[in-house]
């Protein structure tokens, strides 16, 4: 991966202790004159919010649905840097009755629009930050996708930006709008759980192989300059385009910042969580070769200052683990939570019969983005951007400890984890999974991740160099993280 320099590094450090004041960077023209939450984006409490898409593939047409099923929202623009991701967002409009968006494939063309009031993000990840944090210096408030930021630095620039420049700011966990997650939650944090110290996140997806693709001229359009972004300039291929580029380091995060990064949070919620004081990972890609960076398989364990929260991913075929396939569990001196991807809670007694199913439906996510851009209250949000912020940089300083990792034999990796019992357990599991694919064990090799201390308050790995250089990203001009806010 591209490495920061020491200045950049020192820069991300310094902040901590005093405000520095703006790079100098390319953006739109239409920045916000104050910071008083009435920039040329602001939308009043009687009006429709205005709203763009950006980023019109899978996830955005989500966006655009659902900003269209509320009627105190229009979406007035569609942003995509591929000509035929247009067609099927614009149907999503027609089908809700909705007229026509206008259309652009420069994400600075919208900030630049003073007819929209908030801007969505649903391009990759690599792109995440830096558009919100435009947008909000354009005067729009932003709604940003999961993980809010490619790395660690970046979600914490977006938080710093929402106070600059006064903006709303949504992290795109929905689960944290759905009732009845939210009535478990409320459950366990009135105690009736008991003593809350451990949550598993489950990401039981199966993954298939995306085989190998050569490099090869773009095809017409798409602007793939732009697509990069903030990214080196490389070929264009299309196992690093659409969707799979979740698989390659410099533009994803693998399934634990995208499907798994859904179950992190609702654990971190449960467990009242914010970074963590150490990491620790391990895993692999097994099963078949492919043009993937990313793990298949994939252990990460976190200590939350008490509480322990760990992340298990399966990519091959798996049966469930206590009635969860993709889903989070909380386990208190009272029994445990089950939640699922869908957010049906179930409470388990101690000795795993179920009690009770909590109530409630999921309730659209993005409507309560539009209800805080119009009361221009953060804490209306049920996801803030801060709390992206803290799901992502479990993701970030998991996916750390296991870029830092070595190759070692399972039977050795299970040595490292002995004395801690659930990661032990844990990782036996793995094993079996593995076995259970008619994987042999003894020709097989790990990453083994080393045990990384993170210090939550400064948001480093303290004196270790190598991961501190995962903290931020050398970035192509003109797409540039600012260094200080």
């Amino acid at each position: 991966m591209s490495k920061p320099t020491r200045r950049s590094f020192l820069e991300h450090t310094l902040y901590l202790a005093a405000a520095g004041m703006a790079v100098a960077q390319q953006m739109p023209t239409a920045l916000a004159d104050t910071a008083t939450g009435e920039g040329p984006g602001s939308a009043s409490s009687d009006e429709k919010v205005r709203v763009a898409v950006v980023g019109l593939h899978s996830r955005g047409l989500t966006h655009v649905q659902s900003f269209a099923e509320d009627p105190s929202v229009e979406v007035v623009a569609l942003c995509d840097v591929d000509d035929a991701q247009f067609g099927p967002a614009q149907a999503k409009l027609r089908t809700a009755s909705r007229p026509p968006a206008k259309q652009y494939k420069d994400l600075r063309k919208i900030f630049d629009d003073p007819d929209i009031h908030a801007v969505s993000i649903a391009t990759p990840n690599h792109w995440h930050a830096l558009a919100g944090i435009w947008g909000m210096q354009a005067g729009k408030d932003m709604y940003v996708e999961k993980p809010i930021g490619h790395n660690i630095t970046e979600g914490r620039r977006l938080e710093q930006a929402r106070l600059k420049y006064d903006r709303i700011c949504a992290a795109g966990t929905q689960s944290r709008s759905n009732k009845a997650i939210q009535a478990a939650i409320q459950y366990i944090h009135d105690g009736k759980l008991g003593d809350v110290k451990l949550a598993r996140a489950l990401c039981y997806k199966t993954r298939k192989s995306i085989g190998h693709f050569a490099d090869s001229a773009t095809p017409a359009g798409i602007d793939y300059d732009i697509w990069l972004g903030p990214a080196p300039v490389r070929p264009f291929n299309q196992n690093r385009f659409i969707y799979n580029w979740h698989w390659n380091w410099t533009y994803g995060n693998g399934d634990i910042g995208n499907q798994g990064i859904h179950q992190i949070d609702v654990c971190r919620w449960a467990l009242k969580g914010q970074l963590p004081t150490s990491a620790l990972s391990v895993g692999g890609r097994y099963g078949y070769e492919d043009d993937a960076q990313t793990p298949n398989t994939q252990l990460a364990f976190w200590d939350l200052g008490g509480p322990q929260l760990t992340y298990e991913c399966r990519g091959l075929t798996t049966g469930a683990y206590q009635t969860q396939k993709i889903g989070s569990l909380i386990y208190g001196t009272e029994g445990f939570i089950a939640i699922d991807a869908n957010g049906i809670s179930v409470l388990f007694d101690k000795e795993g019969k179920m009690v009770s199913k909590f109530k409630g439906a999921a309730t659209n996510h993005f409507s309560n983005f539009a209800a805080a851009v119009r009361s221009r209250k953060q804490s209306d949000l049920h996801a803030p951007i801060l709390e992206g912020h803290y799901s992502a940089g479990l993701s970030h300083t998991g996916n750390a400890s296991y870029r830092l990792g070595t190759a070692d034999a399972l039977d050795e990796v299970q040595k490292k984890l002995a004395d801690n019992k659930e990661m032990s357990e844990t990782f036996s599991r793995f094993e079996q999974h593995l076995t259970q694919n008619a994987l042999d064990l003894k020709s097989l090799h790990c990453q083994s991740g080393p045990a990384l201390t993170f210090d939550a308050q400064a948001e480093n790995f303290g004196t270790n160099a190598a991961a501190n250089a995962m903290l931020t990203r050398e970035y192509r001009e003109p797409f540039v993280v600012p260094a200080t806010l």
